[in-house]
């Protein structure tokens, strides 16, 4: 993952740092609501949405199964259609082959598509040590590079910054990068996309390198797909003379008719529309129309690790809507920068951890980010079944601690923290077992329960600092259903 992300704290920490932001957490609450709402008036028009969503969890993991197959199917298609195919083990190895393939071609500058595998990787801060230059052309990465931040959301990467935040840093910022933003610029949406257009237009225009990422890849045909909203992905898509598209290798389908169904869930799913307005397709290069030379890097950074885990390999279905992050109680009060990823919300929560491996506090604490509600589950696509995940991930936290790789062995590092709850386990299993201890703590917790706390001591405080733990009843189930019942309870 990017190094942008390196030395973030663990999720509690930074969550609690941004619930006290008012601002931050207004800006989340409005833009959230927004997309909720539109989003949940786009689906209900489609009478069949749950047998699109089946079909699309059905041929995601269709194809994880048979990932080697589709991918090297690809990988023959790609060649065929003129395009040059490179695989690229982790962060590190892409951005040494999108670099030496950008210094092949003498240019300094690049223009870039909106692409979260990029992120991923750290690609802009790789090729600015290599002396070029990359413009994000999408309005919000813009604005996200334009403040030197990071993006919080899938969909919208400046969510957390009102319109206000935006016109100052257009005013503060665009003359450094060779076109002021006009003195009189106001906050109205109108004028600040203008102005984001006349800043790019002249670098469209004189770019002879696009990159990009792909929402999806045809292996039957070696066609990429790329869905966005602006008309920027177009012309970073065409205009340039060699165009470089780093994809992660999940985002194979193994058909042309498979284009069928996520091109009517995603639209609905992230932007609330019925279909994106611009649609972009090629295959490989053609003579006279796009770029005249085209690269495919293959990117895993993890992902083969992740389908290794018969649970947590179903992240690997994302189609990166964020309908998840819309819905989540979680998401909308900590914001996408407490993820301390370029993946936040609950997908980031259980993408990750298993992507990095890096047995960091924060891959530890992300598993818990999470009430557990499932609106994620409910509003997925793909039917990605993210409380499963974290609770598995969490699982695992718990027994062995987060995986580190060493070499091409995957390594349990032994857990910190979580030593009360594992205590509090050992405890109950205990006790469990023998009920007859069990019957007489129950009975001498109820004679006692006068003298409870309604809060916990020590490391307990946090949780009840916003909740009172639930009453003792006057005496346990067991007394009373032989009271009432004049017999043992669960006899016959």
């Amino acid at each position: 993952m990017s190094g942008t992300y390196l030395g973030m704290p663990a999720f509690p920490a930074a969550a609690r740092a941004a619930v006290r932001n008012p601002t931050l957490r207004g800006n989340l609450r409005h833009a959230t609501h927004t997309i909720r709402a539109k989003r949940a008036r786009a689906v209900a028009e489609v009478e069949d949405w749950a047998e699109l969503r089946e079909a699309g969890k059905r041929i995601k993991d269709h194809t994880l199964r048979h990932l080697d197959t589709y991918l090297e199917r690809l990988e023959e298609s790609v060649t065929a259609a003129g395009g040059v195919v490179h695989w690229a083990a982790d962060a590190e190895e892409a951005n040494r082959i999108v670099t030496s393939l950008v210094r092949a071609t003498g240019e300094t500058e690049v223009v870039k598509v909106k692409s979260m595998a990029t992120q991923e990787i750290g690609l802009n801060e790789a090729l600015e040590a290599a002396g070029v230059r990359a413009y994000e052309t999408d309005l919000a990465e813009l604005i996200v590079q334009l403040g030197d931040d990071r993006p919080s959301h899938i969909l919208v990467p400046a969510i957390h910054r009102n319109r206000g935040e935006i016109r100052d840093l257009f005013r503060a910022e665009m003359a450094a990068w060779g076109r002021p933003a006009p003195e009189d610029l106001t906050d109205g949406p109108a004028e600040l996309a203008e102005a984001a257009r006349l800043h790019l237009r002249e670098k469209f225009l004189r770019a002879k390198v696009g990159i990009s990422g792909a929402n999806f890849m045809v292996a039957e045909t070696g066609t990429l797909v790329v869905v966005e909203s602006e008309g920027n992905g177009r012309m970073c898509l065409t205009l340039p003379e060699t165009l470089i598209s780093v994809v992660g290798i999940e985002k194979v389908v193994p058909a042309w008719r498979d284009l069928e169904v996520f091109l009517q869930t995603l639209p609905r799913s992230s932007t609330a529309e019925r279909m994106n307005p611009y649609t972009s397709m090629w295959t490989g290069t053609t003579d006279g129309d796009g770029p005249s030379t085209f690269h495919l890097v293959l990117l895993d950074n993890g992902r083969t690790d992740t389908l290794a885990d018969e649970v947590g390999r179903q992240a690997l279905r994302c189609i990166r809507c964020s309908a998840c992050l819309n819905v989540c109680p979680v998401y909308e009060r900590a914001g996408g920068h407490a993820y301390g990823s370029v993946y936040p919300g609950p997908i980031g929560a259980i993408l990750s951890p298993q992507l990095r491996g890096t047995g960091s506090e924060i891959d530890a604490s992300l598993p818990y980010a999470s009430s557990l509600c499932g609106a994620c589950y409910e509003v997925c696509p793909v039917a990605i079944d993210i409380p499963e995940v974290l609770v598995h991930l969490r699982e695992r936290v718990v027994q062995g601690g987060p995986v580190t790789r060493a070499g091409n062995k995957v390594v349990l590092r032994p857990a910190k923290g979580h030593a009360a709850e594992r205590a509090a386990m050992r405890a109950a299993r205990w006790a469990f077992g023998r009920p007859g201890a069990l019957r007489t703590g129950q009975r001498l917790a109820s004679r006692t329960r006068r003298f409870h706390p309604r809060t916990l001591p020590g490391p307990g405080r946090a949780w009840s600092e916003t909740r009172e733990l639930p009453p003792v009843p006057p005496e346990p189930f067991r007394d009373w259903w032989q009271r009432t019942h004049g017999g043992e309870a669960g006899g016959k």
